[in-house]
């Protein structure tokens, strides 16, 4: 019998190996749906490592780019941890929307929540308030280390304000505690220390060792790291993004309250603040941002506090500084997609159709010594990743992008990718 979304819309299945054995969902339900058993679980550590990304920055002149490497940590939790945090998560995403909806600002929080819309139809939202407005002042915020800075007693706080109560129920006591004293192990060393390949790990129908062999080498080696401070907790989780937003609530009601005073327009997306507010309350806003965020113990990042005024000049609404938002820019006129994000899909391409051409010469390789002939280039999967021809890639999304903002400036961006493309395979 198969699984019904609507009957466990909490249960998902993980391919990934772990300290556990996955477990199918009656038992499941059998531990989440148990405030007794929640309260007496032992959460394993998540397991954590770090991917290279590359980003692309603008030089001090502000036209060159150059690539910069950027380390992002990656954690994910045990198969039944898993399953708890995602059923805690269904738990409290009722109670969080009902609160949003109670105090008026369910149009302000954009991410981590099913509103049926993406970060085109948000960006074009925002630039579409900014072109009815006319005269006004876009203000983009950025908080510091989001996740790694949420104060641990304000997230309980605001856990208990969300289920109406002064002190949290023993059971999300358990869960609460096991994600702000939460320990992770570092990928490389576990997998070294049980001679598991990187390349060719488990299946998943497997775990990484037995509940003995990891008391006597995970646990005793000291593999182990606790996060012994009093803020942050881990990306990895499935509920840590929902508790970021109810981090955030009474500071998201606040700023609403105000943005509906000063007939200004607010938007949060993650760690991401958008206001959109008449040019002469610009610098006040700026500063009262900062005042309220420096309350729950972060910090606005002061290097990517950046604001546009836009103005009507000649009859075409015309800004000193594009806005930035969400991959996207604005400058009054056109519409656009980000050119690091061209640039990173380019430098991404050219790997692409590099590695594809190493795997030919290889393979033809083998097929000479096979007394085989040589085949070309096989063009079709460098195609579905990198052109209009692939279903879900860079270029299709900024296909779409054009499509949902109207913009013919985006089709202009995307026009020369084939062109590069085809050079690249031809070179």
């Amino acid at each position: 019998m198969s699984i019904s979304t609507y009957d466990f819309p909490w249960y998902k299945a993980r391919g990934y190996t772990h300290f556990d054995l996955p477990i199918g969902v009656k038992q499941a339900e059998s531990i989440v749906t148990s405030p007794e058993r929640v309260k007496r679980h032992s959460f394993y550590p998540f397991i954590a490592y770090e991917i290279k990304s590359k980003k692309i920055r603008k030089g001090d002149d502000g036209q060159s780019l150059f690539i910069k490497e950027k380390l992002r940590p990656v954690s994910y939790a045990s198969h039944v941890d898993s399953h708890i945090y995602t059923y805690y998560a269904h738990l409290l995403s009722e109670s969080y929307e009902s609160l949003l909806k109670r105090i008026g600002i369910e149009n302000n929080v954009l991410a981590f929540r099913k509103l049926g819309k993406n970060n085109i139809e948000f960006a074009n939202e925002a630039f579409n308030e900014i072109i009815k407005r006319k005269d006004c002042a876009a203000i983009a915020f950025d908080i510091e280390g989001f996740f790694d800075n949420l104060n641990h007693s304000i997230l309980k706080e605001s856990w208990c304000r969300i289920l109406e109560t002064e002190q949290l129920p023993e059971d999300h006591y358990r869960v609460f505690r096991s994600l702000t004293k939460f320990s992770k192990v570092n990928k490389d060393k576990l997998y070294q220390a049980f001679g598991i390949s990187k390349n060719n790990p488990p299946r998943s129908n497997q775990r990484i060792c037995e509940p003995k062999q990891f008391r006597k080498i995970v646990r005793s080696s000291g593999m182990i790291n606790v996060n012994n401070t009093s803020k942050g907790i881990p990306q990895g989780s499935p509920i840590s993004a929902l508790l970021s937003n109810i981090y955030m609530t009474q500071f998201d009601e606040i700023i609403s309250n105000l943005m509906t005073r000063i007939d200004g327009s607010y938007f949060r997306y993650c760690d991401d603040i958008l206001c959109i507010v008449p040019i002469a309350k610009k610098d006040e806003i700026i500063e009262i941002i900062s005042r309220e965020i420096k309350k729950l113990k972060l910090n606005i990042n002061q290097d990517k506090t950046k604001s546009s005024e836009y103005k009507i000049i000649q009859g075409q609404l015309t800004c000193d500084k594009p806005l930035q938002y969400l991959g996207f820019i604005f400058d009054g006129q056109h519409k656009l997609i980000r050119s690091a994000a061209l640039a990173r899909f380019s430098e991404r391409m050219k790997s692409g159709v590099k590695l594809a051409k190493l795997t030919k010469i290889k393979y033809n390789e083998i097929r000479k010594n096979n007394g085989q002939s040589k085949q070309a280039l096989y063009k079709r999967k460098i195609y579905e990743r990198y052109s209009h021809l692939g279903r879900r890639n860079f270029v299709r999304y900024g296909l779409k992008s054009a499509e949902i903002m109207e913009s013919g400036a985006i089709k202009k961006q995307l026009k020369p990718l084939w062109t590069r493309l085809q050079n690249e395979i031809e070179k």
